[in-house]
């Protein structure tokens, strides 16, 4: 389940924004009460929307701060990789190492968090035998994680629905690189990623600080408040290009990517901080 998708703003389910939020909390408390382990698909669908990776940053912590509020005990906390595409693997490292940043501290003895990883779905080329080397160097790449689970996207996705034997094949790569990964150099010590690492928890801050701000005192925890959460999505705090023209987000932001990271831009392409973003927002 999402917490803020797979309703009207998506096209994918009956509710509004608002209360599809509350129906998800909810449908996490009965997870919870009845000791499900519960995954959340969450900042994946901000990414290919070419959300800021600083967005993507927030969203997964606020899906993870959700599931612990509402009784989850065994949280699956799942990154895509490789979403939005031009990502370079560098960028995409320091982004999930950053949510993992956030979203550790949360855990504690009755909030276990499992991680899982896997490829991003848009990212796959159409080419098969470019799609190989894609599903080994990604899944490489994300062994610096040290997942606890890996879901194998097969290398077919560009271009059909794997087969049982796509899938077989698939699982020979995958596993490969796997065992190739168990000797690999410390990918997350090299200083560029500690640097981006650095910058996206700042950034993820002022989103955060922002959301905040959008609850009065009666909302109480403004990240669990289905309201808040919802404004924070309809003042544009939370954005993405692909939601213009969207009933719900505003899809005002603008991204590129920027020495390999997904970054918000003003409307002359000069990168801007999301604190700077945030404050021109009406």
């Amino acid at each position: 389940i999402p917490l803020f998708w797979f309703n009207q703003m998506d096209g994918r389910g009956p509710w509004d924004l608002e209360g599809s939020i509350r129906e998800h909390q909810e449908v996490m408390r009965w997870y919870g009460e009845h000791n499900i382990p519960v995954e959340l698909n969450e900042p994946h669908h901000w990414g290919m929307r070419d959300s800021s990776d600083a967005v993507f940053v927030v969203s997964a912590f606020l899906a993870a701060y959700n599931a612990r509020a509402f009784g989850v005990k065994d949280y699956i906390a799942q990154m895509m990789f490789n979403s939005p595409p031009g990502l370079s693997d560098a960028m995409d490292l320091a982004k999930m190492l950053t949510v993992m940043d956030l979203v550790s501290p949360l855990e504690r003895d009755d909030f276990k968090i499992w991680k899982q990883t896997r490829i991003g779905l848009l990212s796959h080329p159409l080419d098969p035998e470019a799609a190989r080397g894609h599903l080994a160097a990604s899944t490489y790449l994300q062994m610096a994680l040290r997942p606890h689970i890996y879901h194998i996207v097969g290398h077919t996705e560009a271009d059909h629905a794997a087969t049982a034997d796509d899938v077989i094949v698939a699982s020979r790569i995958a596993r490969r690189a796997i065992d190739n990964a168990m000797g690999a150099p410390d990918l997350t010590a090299d200083p560029v990623i500690a640097r981006r690492r650095a910058e996206l928890v700042t950034e993820a801050d002022a989103i955060l600080d922002a959301i905040r701000s959008l609850s009065g005192p009666e909302a109480g925890d403004p990240f669990t408040d289905a309201a808040t959460l919802a404004r924070a999505v309809t003042s544009g705090i939370l954005d993405a290009p692909q939601l213009v023209n969207n009933k719900f987000g505003r899809g005002q932001v603008r991204t590129r990517i920027v020495n390999g990271a997904c970054v918000s831009v003003d409307g002359n392409g000069k990168l801007i901080s999301e604190r700077e973003r945030i404050a021109k927002l009406k």
